[in-house]
């Protein structure tokens, strides 16, 4: 009897997963930090565990796209056009390798919209419109922001209800990261009080090294229970894949970087237990 007491307040303890579909903003404003490659892998293994995902590609360079085999030059339409020309979203949405993934490519177009949407009217959530028509196709929507604080990654940020950060294993880890949480902080009293950092997301770890030990536990001390517990590795496989348009789970499905990658969507998912 008292086992099951035991089993039962385990289970109650495990946070429940939170109602779909859910929109998630990929930030940070320190450029090479792996943002773009958590934002790719998350999305390959939400959409592994039967989720239907969309990464929605707001990096001029178009690297989310590029990484999911998508090539960005030619493009017919792309979130350049759905965020100056009010294009629908599905209109540029396209189909991946990997089943139930999807992505809205960037293209090179998109550079000039940061200066185009200054004038524009309700240039911070245009954004948020596009996305809203197509949210009942989707279990997650993984939006991947430029590195800097823009009208591009203000619409992210506007759109999306979490915020998800990776942050590198290595010195100066923490830098820009005050920035980062200040600017959430605005557009939360601005332009969407629903927006919460709820992931932080461990990158780029060295187990040979003191020092990544070291960010990740002050990572924890400062973020507690938003830390995933897996840390991801640094790997030269995780590097190599988005060349050959592929995320880790299809071009290497059983390194370090993939199962790392697969225990981070699983915490996203149904949370830490």
């Amino acid at each position: 009897m008292d086992q099951n007491v035991d089993m039962d307040a385990a289970a109650d303890a495990r946070p429940p997963v939170r109602p779909l579909p859910r929109v998630i903003a990929v930030a940070n404003q320190k450029g090479g930090v792996g943002k773009t490659t958590t934002t790719i892998n998350t999305g390959a293994c939400l959409a592994e565990l039967g989720l239907r995902t969309l990464v929605v590609d707001l990096d001029p360079q178009g690297n989310a796209s590029t990484g999911l085999g998508i090539e960005n030059r030619g493009l017919e339409t792309s979130m350049y056009h759905v965020l100056m020309h009010e294009v629908p979203l599905e209109n540029c949405i396209e189909p991946t390798d990997v089943r139930n993934l999807f992505v809205a490519p960037a293209s090179l177009d998109l550079a000039g919209a940061e200066i185009e949407l200054v004038p524009a009217f309700s240039r911070e959530t245009r954004l948020r419109r596009a996305i809203e028509a197509v949210l009942d196709d989707y279990d997650y929507v993984l939006i991947d922001c430029p590195p800097t604080l823009g009208l591009l990654t203000v619409n992210g940020l506007a759109a999306a209800k979490e915020v998800l950060v990776p942050i590198q294993t290595e010195y100066y880890a923490l830098e820009g990261l005050g920035q980062l949480l200040r600017n959430v902080d605005l557009v939360k009293r601005n332009l969407n009080p629903e927006l919460e950092v709820t992931t932080i997301v461990c990158v780029m770890y060295d187990a040979r090294t003191k020092l990544s030990g070291q960010v990740v536990e002050e990572v924890r001390a400062h973020f507690g229970d938003k830390v995933v517990r897996s840390v991801v590795p640094r790997s030269v496989r995780l590097s190599e894949a988005p060349s050959f348009g592929q995320p880790i789970i299809t071009f290497d499905p059983r390194s370090r970087g993939a199962i790392a990658y697969r225990d981070v969507a699983k915490e996203v998912h149904y949370g830490s237990a």
